[in-house]
């Protein structure tokens, strides 16, 4: 006889787990703690299999009886409903781990442990968290091509068409990683590369008329603020390093008996390690921000977080305050300010004022000859290239 709620209800624990036949093969099994287990026991390949079912009342009587009807009906198309539920928990796990987002936060841990720049790092998570909100939770082998494109449209109708494409390429590595951890079959984003507005080229505003060059060399001499930003102010026309590895350089990095600033290749943008030589006037400027910082991590820690280093807008806005605007100049473009009026001066070689600026040659083979050459002209050049800023400063 089919049991009722009232019977179950009255079911009293015992010593030992004991059955209660429901119907069609379909029971409870009560357990010493009380609890109640709907169980359904069945035959398949001349083997006796139990079937687990679930716990009463989560499961009530009717659904425990669908449930086993499920199960019989497999068995009727040669289906083993163990194996069946397995497949199926296989299925649910390895779609928890293959949402978007799973998956993405998984190829991040990747590249971090292959050493891929914090900065470049923090870029691809911003760009991917703009994502998340739309497709994070999907499983990544059912977003199409459609769906990408809506969460790049939502970038664009802000105006943010070079994130867009940016955006674009970091999905496109999400998808590919996914495919060759047999998480998906396609890169949905690999389809949309004409879809996307094509952004304006803007170039960094610099200044490379020697004139007005020592003009801006006085304002940053005369300008008020915070020690630690005003030297870097200072020091950055003399290194042209790109002013991330100038906020994040570290004491360690530095060689003053031999007037080298090495910088490791996690954090060059090309992922090659790059030497600075420094000139007499950096290394005075060294001195000077020893009392300021030389106890810290960094050579410019950032305000009220001393164990990290200064913040990207610190520069900026010291050069907003002193009346440069970004149409002027950017911290960056001291690096086209160095570019332009070295090789202007026709004493250097192009070669080696490239790979002062750590520039990667796309000539592989080339770039293999010319690894380790320039050292020598390139410590003289940087302390032409002081004297010449001093000069500039002096005379304008």
């Amino acid at each position: 006889m089919a049991l009722t709620h009232i019977q179950i209800g009255h079911l009293k624990p015992a010593q030992r787990p004991y059955k209660v036949t429901d119907s069609a093969s379909l029971y409870l099994l009560v357990q010493p703690n009380g609890s109640k287990l709907w169980r359904m026991n069945y035959r398949y390949m001349d083997r006796q299999r139990t079937l687990s079912i679930g716990i009463w009342p989560d499961v009530s009587i009717a659904k425990a009886r669908d449930r086993r009807d499920s199960a019989r009906a497999q068995l009727a198309d040669g289906i083993d409903p163990v194996e069946a539920n397995r497949a199926a928990q296989r299925q649910a796990q390895l779609e928890s781990v293959s949402t978007f987002q799973a998956v993405a936060e998984e190829w991040i841990g990747k590249n971090e442990r292959e050493g891929l720049a914090p900065i470049t790092l923090s870029k691809i998570q911003w760009l991917l968290s703009l994502a998340y909100p739309t497709i994070g939770n999907r499983p990544i082998a059912q977003i199409t091509p459609i769906e990408t494109l809506a969460v790049l449209r939502k970038v664009e109708a802000r105006g943010r068409f070079e994130s867009a494409r940016r955006m674009r390429s970091v999905l496109s590595r999400v998808f590919r990683y996914a495919i060759a951890t047999g998480r998906a079959d396609r890169d949905a984003a690999a389809d949309l590369r004409g879809a996307l507005t094509i952004p304006k080229v803007r170039h960094r505003a610099a200044i490379t008329d020697p004139k007005e060059a020592g003009k801006l060399l006085h304002a940053i001499d005369g300008s008020g603020g915070r020690g630690t930003t005003i030297i870097a102010l200072r020091m950055l026309p003399h290194l042209f390093v790109r002013p991330g590895e100038l906020r994040s350089a570290e004491w360690t990095e530095f060689d003053l008996d031999a007037a080298i600033w090495s910088i490791p290749a996690e954090k060059m943008k090309m992922r090659r390690p790059h030497r600075v030589p420094l000139s007499r006037q950096v290394l005075a400027m060294l001195e000077e921000l020893k009392p300021l910082s030389g106890y810290r991590q960094h050579l410019f820690p950032a305000q009220g977080r001393p164990r990290q280093h200064m913040s990207e807008m610190t520069l900026n806005v010291a050069l907003r305050r002193m009346g440069y605007t970004p149409d002027l100049i950017t911290p960056h473009g001291f690096r086209a300010m160095a570019a332009t009026l070295l090789n202007e001066m026709g004493l250097w070689n192009p070669d080696a004022i490239e790979r002062q600026l750590a520039h990667m040659d796309g000539n592989q083979v080339r770039q293999a000859y010319a690894r380790g050459q320039y050292w020598d002209e390139r410590v003289r050049m940087m302390q032409h290239w002081s004297d010449y800023l001093d000069e500039l400063k002096r005379t304008n």
